[in-house]
């Protein structure tokens, strides 16, 4: 049987002992707790400024009342990788709340055990058991619904970041939107290409439950058709036995693209898989991937890769501790009223997205080590 893997990280003991002093009430209960101060972030140009704004509107808003500090949790679903700098703002953003809070991941499954979601379902209701207030919640997409609805249920805010699950009761989801980010994408790539006739290969995803992944796949799909280009897409897999069916597939297809093969573009983390095939097939083709992995970082500086795109996963893990926190103590409409200058419709919070071409990558990888998120 697969185990549920849980852990709390340790930056939180500072904040624990900070949220309790003084008080003779249990940890989450309604008290007057020290203004909240937030840690300088150095300038950069790669700063997202518009969102170090939000975060500083909602501080002083909430400041400005008498604050209460409550009990929450962010359930991911891995904390190494593209997750590190999401673990790391997280901790951050509770930290300089002086809450009660944790971080759960990430989940440790046998072959013949539970599914993700399954594990993620038991740890959101854990979570409610053990008293949370609010729960971030990177979902793995719709099958996280009956879990999310019974935590609202329970008057538990739910914040998704990453991935959504639409058709919950969450409160409020924070992250890429991945249908323009799939289609921002494309247009970096369409930049380099030649004029057509061409064959440009995705590796995205076909997966119906996959709803992040599919809509990234097909924003960017759609611009390179409306230009004019032949498309193929071929699902990405996560795992490292899967590597050699994603370069297989992409060389295999490079060398029988009719119209020839013109560009790759990756819309994961694992992007860096392009690159790896264009050279399994001898070809020199323009790629454009997604994320900051170090391997996508190394073909960059090699010129393999000429752009990536990033989604800002360490704001996302920033922000989710403090719009829960503003839930609390401003309620939920008063907190969409700070965010909206980022909100696209009434519960959707857009992070946006860093576009890194490859003269660039070495600036923005020292813009990621100085707020501590680089993978």
């Amino acid at each position: 049987m697969g185990r549920i893997g849980r852990w709390s990280t340790t930056v939180l003991g500072l904040a624990l002992t900070t949220a309790a002093c003084g008080s003779d009430q249990p940890p989450g209960a309604d008290e007057q707790i020290t203004p909240i101060q937030r840690a300088p972030i150095p300038d950069n140009e790669f700063t997202p400024v518009e969102l170090e704004d939000t975060v500083d509107r909602l501080v002083a808003e909430i400041n400005a009342g008498a604050l209460r500090t409550m009990p929450m949790a962010v359930v991911l679903k891995n904390a190494a990788g593209f997750w590190a700098p999401v673990v790391t703002a997280a901790a951050r953003a509770m930290a300089e709340l002086g809450v009660v809070g944790s971080v759960i991941g990430p989940i440790e499954l046998s072959e013949d055990g539970p599914k993700p979601e399954e594990v993620q379902n038991e740890q959101i209701a854990q979570a409610v058991e053990d008293g949370v207030e609010g729960i971030g919640l990177a979902p793995f997409g719709d099958l996280q619904t009956t879990a999310v609805d019974e935590a609202a249920a329970r008057g538990v805010h739910v914040v998704t970041l990453d991935n959504d699950v639409a058709a919950s009761k969450r409160s409020i989801y924070v992250g890429t939107l991945n249908e323009s980010a799939g289609a921002t994408a494309a247009k970096t790539l369409l930049a380099l290409l030649p004029a057509p006739p061409g064959t440009v290969i995705i590796h995205g995803s076909i997966d119906e439950a996959g709803s992040a992944g599919l809509e990234r796949t097909q924003g960017a799909q759609a611009e390179i058709e409306a230009a004019g280009y032949e498309v193929v897409v071929g699902q990405a897999h996560w795992t490292l036995s899967g590597e050699a069916e994603d370069i297989e597939w992409m060389t295999a297809e490079i060398e029988a693209a009719d119209p020839p093969a013109v560009g790759l573009i990756g819309l994961f983390n694992v992007s860096y898989r392009c690159a790896m095939a264009a050279e399994a097939a001898g070809a020199e083709l323009p790629i454009v991937a997604f994320d900051f992995d170090p391997m996508t970082v190394e073909y960059m500086r090699q010129g393999r890769i000429r752009a990536t795109h990033i989604q800002r996963q360490y704001y996302q893990g920033y922000l989710v501790p403090y719009i829960l926190y503003g839930i609390k103590n401003l309620g939920l409409e008063a907190t969409k009223q700070i965010l909206a200058p980022q909100m696209v419709d009434g519960t959707r919070v857009n992070t946006g997205l860093d576009v890194v071409p490859g003269d660039k990558v070495d600036a923005y990888n020292d813009f990621l080590i100085s707020i501590d998120a680089n993978q």
